[in-house]
């Protein structure tokens, strides 16, 4: 029953979704690109040693990405705790999107490590919002029971946000150079805040936002502390953990098969091959995400997440059979199916697990911070294994990662769907 410091039964519905559809398409299309911040294109640009660029080596420019990522990391979890208490979520988002453009078009006039890595140490910092604000935004529009299904929508507008990006930055990178893709980013961002803009303000249910109430009801009040939620829920643990191990094995791969790109055919080449390699990867995250969003409450979420895992590994593994582009372009395109996996079913599961709460934002803060420490430390195992040993020694022991974190998760993770939950 509804406390009687909350609102009643039919005010807690949320409110029409058809006026919002949209604006959320759009935000999540033209934001794909900037909630990532350079990402890849970032270490051919410090790796690449022709033209206007640095000319690091791969250890050099693994630290800076992994000192960016700390910062990130450093700053997610106050960001979902900033999250579930503000009620200005579109302005929150507005200013971080302007954040992480000025520090990375600020890129080609600043030189020398401590700068450089300050600058994506600010974009990173800022881009931990991204995140939480979306889908508490979400949540707080469409309500639980059609939140996976919405989900696996954002996540399909943002992997086609990245393809359509990717792909005019491989154009462009291939006729102008690769600091193309820093101003590509910052036309985008504009687009992103007039996307932003035009979710109405009234459509979004705090309350329902940061998990504490559902389509119907809210919980008893006060909610429990933060810290209670995040140490003491064992599935959220568990799940924290594997989206380290996931990110840990997965965030160096892209980034190492740019670098050796780079390498092998220049700086231009391997802006426009990476980029192919991106477009590939998330035009196949698309229909995964639907397909996942569409099933996973009946299928299960576990069973789903294993196989992300396995995906992981295996690509992995198939890095290391061949140097040539269009090899590691088409092993490339299993990144869509992993990374589209836990990409969509990151949100559904930690507001599974914290349903009831008032703690989903600061709880996807925390997740995000474990799997930012993982993907931050990632770039450097990556480039200290590859300056060591070569790339298969690289590749093959992020595929090992990914294989323990399966073997985590098939006996230690509880399932989290809710099986015969209405979709709409």
């Amino acid at each position: 029953m509804a406390t009687a410091a909350a609102p009643m039964a039919a005010d807690r519905r949320p409110a029409p979704v058809d006026a919002v559809k949209r604006p959320l398409d759009a935000l999540n299309f033209f934001l794909a690109d900037v909630r990532d911040g350079l990402g890849p294109y970032l270490a051919i640009y410090l790796v690449a040693v022709r033209g206007p660029t640095h000319g690091w080596n791969e250890a050099t420019a693994g630290l800076v990405m992994t000192i960016a990522g700390l910062a990130g990391l450093v700053a997610t979890t106050p960001a979902g705790a900033l999250v579930d208490k503000i009620r200005a979520k579109r302005a929150l988002l507005v200013v971080a999107a302007l954040i992480v453009t000025l520090a990375s078009v600020s890129l080609p006039f600043v030189h020398g490590f401590a700068l450089v890595t300050t600058t994506q140490a600010l974009a990173a910092a800022a881009g931990a919002v991204f995140a939480p604000a979306i889908t508490a935004v979400t949540l707080g529009i469409v309500g639980p029971k059609a939140f996976t299904r919405r989900v696996g929508r954002n996540e399909a507008f943002n992997h086609a946000g990245n393809a359509v990006a990717a792909a005019l930055a491989g154009v462009l990178a291939w006729k102008f150079g690769p600091q193309v893709v820093f101003w590509l980013m910052g036309g985008l961002a504009l687009l992103s805040i007039g996307a932003t803009l035009t979710i109405p303000a009234d459509r979004i249910d705090h309350d329902v936002a940061r998990g504490l109430c559902d389509d119907d009801d809210c919980a008893p009040t006060p909610p429990p502390s933060a810290w209670k939620v995040l140490t003491g829920t064992r599935a959220l643990l568990v799940f924290a953990l594997g989206a380290f191990a996931f990110h840990l094995a997965n965030a160096a791969m892209l980034p190492s098969v740019g670098q050796l790109l780079a390498r092998e055919v220049g700086s231009g080449q391997a802006t426009s091959l990476i980029a192919a390699c991106i477009v590939g990867a998330q035009l196949v995250m698309v229909p995964v995400a639907i397909l996942v969003g569409r099933f996973a409450d009946r299928i299960g979420h576990k069973p789903i997440l294993i196989a992300g895992f396995a995906v992981l590994a295996l690509r992995g593994a198939l890095y290391t059979l061949s140097n040539d582009p269009w090899w590691l372009l088409g092993v490339q395109l299993l990144d869509g199916v992993g990374a589209g996996i836990f990409g969509a079913l990151l949100p559904v599961v930690v507001a599974a697990v914290t349903r009831g709460s008032g703690r989903f934002n600061v709880a996807q803060g925390a997740v995000a911070t474990v799997q930012g420490l993982g993907a931050a430390l990632s770039t450097t195992i990556a480039g200290a294994l590859i300056v060591w040993g070569g790339y298969a020694t690289a590749f093959l022991a992020l595929a090992a990662i990914a294989g323990a974190a399966l073997v985590l998760f098939w006996f230690a993770m509880p399932e989290t769907a809710e099986r015969g939950v209405e979709t709409i």
